[in-house]
C-alpha cells in the first residue's frame, strides 16, 4: 500500500523561506561590505590627516627657527606648547619634533623628551607615511622634513593617530553602515512577503510537488490540444476537398483521398494498438502530432516496439515528456533543409522503457547541452510560448519518476529511459 507523501509546506511558504534567507544574506553581505569601505575610508582619513599637518608643521616658520640653532633644549621650550595646542585643537594623538638625527624636542609625554624617536626617518628629506608601534602603541603617523634656510635638513615633524582611534572613530560610523543594511534587509523581506502573496494567489497551499503536477497539466493539455486541432484541420480539408470531387463527378478521386487518408492513420493506429501495454492517450498524442507534422511539411516517422511496457507515469506526466520532447523536436525540423522526426518506443533491460525523439535540425552545441534543461533557458526566440519551460519540466517529471534523459547529436536525438508500469494480476 502506498503511504500518503507528508509535504513540509506549501509552495508559496517555500518561496518566502528561500527569499527571507536571501535577504539575511543580502543584508549580510552589505553590513560586511559597508564595515569594510568605512574601515578603509576611516584609515585613508587618518592617512590624509597626518600627512596634512606634518607637512604644514614642518613648514612652519616658528618650528623652522626653533629647530635652526640646533639646540633641543630651547626647540623644546619653544615647541612643546606649540605642538600641545595643535592637539587640542586637532583630533591627532601626537606630534613628535624632533632633531635631524631622531631626538625628540617634542612629545604628548614630557617625560619621553630627549629620547630617540620610534619609527622610521627616511634616509633623503621626503614625507613618508606609515603603521608603526611607538610609545602610545600601533598608530598611523607620517614623518615629513623640516627644512631650514640654507635647504639643510634640520629636524623632522612626525603626526600620528593610534589605531585605537581609529577603532574609536570606526565604531561611530557602523550605526550607520548596520542602518542601511537593516534596511536592506527590510526591503528585500517586505518583496518576500509580497511574492508569497502573489504566489499563494497562484498556487494557494499547494506543495511544491502539485504545483510541478499542476504545470505538468497545463502542459498536457495545451501540447494535446495543439495536437488535435492539427488533426482535425488535417481532415476537414481532406473532407472539404473529397466533397468537392464528389460535387464535380470526379469519384475516383475522392475515393482515393479518403484512402490514402484512412491508409495514413491506420499505419500509426496499428502501430500503437499492437502494443500489449499501450496507453491510449499516448496514442491519441501521436496521432495528433503526426497531423500536426504533416500540417507544416515535415515528415514523420515512427518506430513503436509492440513490447515496449506502458511507463509508470501517469498519462498527464507522459503526455507532457512526450509532447514536449516532439514539439522541440517539430520546431527543429522545421528550419533545416530535410525535414523529418522520427519517435521510438522500445523495450529496455529490466522491464524498462526508452522513449527517443530523432529530428533534423541542426543540432545543439556542446556548451549548450546541459543548459538546454535548465529553466528559463531556451534556444527559442524571445516570447516563444513555454519559453524555457518544456524541457526542465521534462526532467523534473523523468528524474522524479528515477529515469534519466540525455541528447546526443547526428542527428539530435533526446533519450528518455523509464521504469515500466507494474503488470496488473491479470498480466502476470
Amino acid at each position: 500500500m502506498r503511504m500518503p507523501v507528508k509535504h513540509s509546506g506549501s509552495f508559496a511558504s517555500r518561496v518566502f523561506a528561500v527569499l527571507l534567507v536571501a535577504a539575511l544574506v543580502v543584508g549580510a553581505m552589505t553590513a560586511a561590505l559597508l564595515v569594510v569601505d568605512k574601515q578603509q575610508a576611516t584609515r585613508t582619513e587618518a592617512e590624509s590627516l597626518t600627512r596634512a599637518l606634518a607637512q604644514s608643521l614642518a613648514v612652519s616658520p616658528a618650528v623652522i627657527n626653533a629647530l635652526a640653532d640646533g639646540d633641543s633644549t630651547v626647540a623644546s621650550a619653544a615647541l612643546q606648547p606649540y605642538t600641545q595646542d595643535v592637539l587640542k585643537k586637532s583630533t591627532l594623538d601626537f606630534v613628535t619634533i624632533m632633531t635631524p638625527d631622531g631626538v625628540r624636542v617634542t612629545h604628548p609625554r614630557p617625560e619621553q623628551l630627549g629620547e630617540q624617536y620610534i619609527g622610521t626617518i627616511p634616509a633623503s628629506p621626503q614625507s613618508l607615511t606609515e603603521e608603526f608601534a611607538g610609545t602610545l602603541g600601533p598608530s598611523v603617523r607620517t614623518i615629513s622634513p623640516v627644512i631650514g634656510a640654507d635647504g639643510a635638513t634640520v629636524g623632522w615633524v612626525s603626526a600620528g593617530v593610534t589605531i585605537e582611534s581609529i577603532g574609536v572613530s570606526l565604531a561611530r560610523r557602523l550605526p550607520a553602515a548596520l542602518g542601511i543594511a537593516a534596511i536592506v534587509v527590510a526591503a528585500v523581506a517586505l518583496g518576500a512577503v509580497f511574492a508569497r502573496r502573489f504566489t499563494r494567489h497562484l498556487t494557494g497551499d499547494l506543495p511544491p510537488g502539485r504545483v510541478r503536477d499542476a504545470v505538468s497539466s497545463y502542459e498536457s493539455v495545451r501540447t494535446l490540444g495543439e495536437a488535435l486541432r492539427a488533426q482535425t484541420h488535417e481532415h476537414g480539408n481532406r473532407m472539404h476537398t473529397a466533397i468537392a470531387l464528389l460535387e464535380l463527378g470526379r469519384t475516383s478521386d475522392a475515393i482515393e483521398i479518403l484512402a490514402e487518408t484512412s491508409a495514413q492513420s491506420q499505419s500509426l493506429v496499428d502501430q500503437v494498438t499492437s502494443r500489449r501495454d499501450g496507453d491510449p492517450t499516448i496514442g491519441a498524442l501521436l496521432l495528433g502530432k503526426a497531423s500536426q507534422a504533416k500540417e507544416r511539411g515535415i515528415d514523420w516517422r515512427t518506430s513503436i516496439d509492440p513490447e515496449a511496457p506502458n511507463t509508470a507515469l501517469p498519462p498527464v506526466d507522459s503526455v507532457s515528456v512526450l509532447g514536449n520532447l516532439i514539439d522541440n523536436a517539430l520546431d527543429a525540423a522545421s528550419g533545416s533543409l530535410d525535414h523529418w522526426v522520427h519517435v521510438r518506443i522500445c523495450a529496455a533491460p529490466d522491464g524498462w522503457v526508452e522513449l527517443s525523439i530523432s529530428d533534423s535540425g541542426a543540432g545543439i552545441v556542446p556548451e549548450l547541452r546541459t543548459k538546454v534543461f535548465d529553466h528559463g533557458f531556451s534556444t527559442k526566440p524571445v516570447g516563444a510560448e513555454g519559453r524555457g519551460v518544456g524541457l526542465a519540466l521534462v526532467r523534473s517529471i523523468v528524474t522524479g519518476a528515477g529515469g534519466s534523459i540525455t541528447v546526443t547529436e547526428q542527428p539530435t536525438t533526446f533519450r528518455v529511459l523509464l521504469p515500466g508500469a507494474p503488470k496488473s494480476k491479470e498480466q502476470r
